[in-house]
């Protein structure tokens, strides 16, 4: 997994841009206090503004995924989105059609030869049951985060990104800052987490499925920004009470592993409403 995907003045650069409505080089390098000719090499050169941003005709820049809540735009790359509460309130026939025709819509292979059908309604059933357990558990109200399954992000050959369900539990504001309406960044009292979940209908861990749920942390964390951390799991399907954490290839750094059954300890980890 590459230590960074960006540097600071790249994402500096991209996050303003995905957080405003439109905004001109000269306000980016004014209000990030980075000199013109940098901010515009980087909005020329940066695979994430290459990829993920456009200028228009008056020269403003936006982004394609705003770095808001909720993400405008993150739909159009999965093949289904949406919210928790609609996730809970979609018949599960009426869920797997959807997710199909998103699919066809990002370019998503249906090859159904190896039973690609069934690991989509296993992966659906796996998370009604996790979100059946978090409200049980007594977790954060979840049925606003919002929920993207089969994620596809690749625009063009610089950025690439997929996930099998990504999960956004949004920050936490600090309630003064709320109630005051203070200006200058928010403030909050737990950041953002996003839950990329790699699910295998497997029940032993595999060192290469390891890796691959950790491999697109690096570049969510540009793209979702500053006040979301990414956290990655491997989700073994057709293991039963498993919680673990396993080392990444060449790193230091470890990806949770769990069950089905066990899912929840993974966002328990981060929420800590088990305490």
């Amino acid at each position: 997994m590459p230590s960074s995907v960006a540097d600071a003045n790249e994402r500096a650069i991209y996050s303003l841009i995905c957080s405003e409505d439109g905004v001109r080089a000269r306000d980016v390098a004014r209000r990030l206090g980075i000199d013109r000719t940098t901010v515009n090499r980087y909005l020329y050169a940066s695979p994430f503004v290459r990829d993920l941003c456009y200028r228009d005709d008056a020269y403003l820049w936006y982004g394609l995924i705003g770095q808001t809540v909720p993400h405008h735009g993150l739909g159009e790359f999965c093949g289904w989105y949406g919210t928790v509460g609609e996730f809970l309130a979609q018949d599960r026939d009426a869920w797997l059609a959807e997710l199909k025709r998103g699919c066809a819509r990002i370019g998503r292979n249906l090859n159904n030869t190896r039973g690609l059908f069934h690991s989509f309604l296993d992966t659906h059933d796996t998370m009604a049951s996790l979100f059946s357990d978090l409200r049980q558990l007594g977790s954060p109200d979840p049925t606003n985060w919002e929920l993207c399954f089969e994620l596809r992000i690749r625009r063009a050959r610089h950025v690439r990104i997929y996930a099998d369900v990504l999960l956004l539990v949004p920050p936490t504001p600090a309630a003064t800052a709320a109630a005051t309406g203070a200006p200058g960044p928010p403030a909050f009292v737990r950041p953002g987490y996003a839950f990329s979940l790699e699910f295998k209908m497997k029940d032993a861990i595999d060192q290469a499925e390891v890796d691959q749920a950790a491999k697109y942390v690096p570049y969510l964390e540009v793209v979702l920004g500053p006040t979301y951390n990414v956290v990655a799991a491997l989700v073994l399907t057709s293991a039963r009470d498993l919680y673990t954490h396993a080392r990444i290839s060449h790193s230091t750094a470890e990806v949770s592993v769990a069950s089905g059954d066990m899912l929840f300890n993974v966002l328990d980890e981060y929420l800590d409403f088990l305490s």
